[in-house]
């Protein structure tokens, strides 16, 4: 897989494990859920990220995972993995073993949790990691889920790093903003807020790292190619129209309104693994009927999302 494979991607779905009911993973469940993703507008995929539940799997699950979809995929798409923790050693080791096991464009290393590093301690991780190997290295920016924010001058600094390629940038469409203005050329900033992409592919980013795209990839890329194409009343019409099913997507922590939508649509992704639980009955039929709506004449009448999640 090439960087420049993962630089035509504006898609890049953050694509769920599936699980049996007993908590493993179902492989058996991987070839269909990653056909559907192909055929609507997929570009690219995260493994073992967020939305993979990643703090739950096992380093040996995520290296059978990262085996049995890149065997699926057969080089159609570039894959990224999920590679980072808050503690730097694991995670320059783990870098360090998926640049050996090959066929990934990128990893992803997520800003240290708990640990609370300052400016210059994320400044050392990140360098640290990308010094480790010749994976390029995508930074997941979410001070949402992390608490720790990496502000945008610290982001500046890193993209002068050859191996730090890009960032995952969850925190505002003024920071993407700056960072479009103000970062290399070919540093690759994806958004990875759903109800976003719209603003931060109009401001200049390179792409979305969806949840939204199991489910909704037809309706995120008709949006953003009328977007490409200038055509802006379509695009924001098909915003307003998006954005209540991002609501409904991330009104219970994710991934679990996706993975009742998926298993709605017979994709057998399973339960979720603990600390998270699936949606009640209420709630999956609450998102399914929204995020699964085909009105484009009104619009939806959404479901609510937490201001925090």
């Amino acid at each position: 897989m090439s960087i420049e494979q993962l630089r035509n991607a504006k898609i890049i779905t953050a694509m769920v494990t599936p699980f049996k009911e007993d908590g493993s993973i179902n492989y058996d469940a991987l070839p269909k859920l990653i056909e559907h993703l192909l055929e609507h507008h997929t570009e690219g995929l995260l493994l073992a990220g967020t939305t993979a539940e990643s703090p739950t799997l096992t380093h040996e699950e995520e290296l059978e995972l990262f085996a049995a979809v890149q065997k699926i995929v057969n080089g159609r798409i570039p894959l990224i993995a999920g590679i980072g923790t808050n503690d730097t050693r694991d995670s320059v080791e783990f870098a360090k073993e998926v640049a050996e096991f090959g066929g990934f464009a990128a990893g992803l290393a997520i800003v240290p949790y708990y640990n609370k590093p300052t400016q210059e301690g994320l400044y050392q991780h990140f360098t640290a990691i990308a010094d480790a190997s010749n994976l390029p290295i995508i930074i997941y920016n979410i001070p949402g889920r992390v608490v720790v924010t990496l502000e945008p001058e610290t982001m500046l600094r890193l993209a002068q790093h050859p191996n730090i390629i890009g960032v995952k940038e969850c925190t505002s469409l003024e920071n993407i903003a700056y960072l479009v203005e103000q970062s290399p050329e070919d540093f690759l900033i994806y958004t990875g807020e759903d109800g976003e992409a719209f603003h931060a592919l109009a401001l200049g980013a390179d792409g979305v790292i969806s949840v939204a795209s199991h489910t909704n990839g037809d309706e995120m890329y008709d949006m953003l190619e009328a977007l490409d194409q200038g055509n802006l009343k379509k695009a924001a019409q098909m915003q307003r129209h998006f954005i209540p099913k991002v609501n409904a997507l991330f009104s219970v922590s994710s991934p679990a309104p996706v993975k009742a939508v998926l298993n709605h649509q017979g994709f057998e992704v399973g339960p979720l693994r603990l600390p998270l639980v699936s949606c009640t009955i209420q709630q999956a039929n609450d998102i399914i009927q929204v995020v699964l709506s085909q009105e484009s004449s009104q619009p939806i009448r959404g479901v609510l999302r937490p201001t925090e999640y």
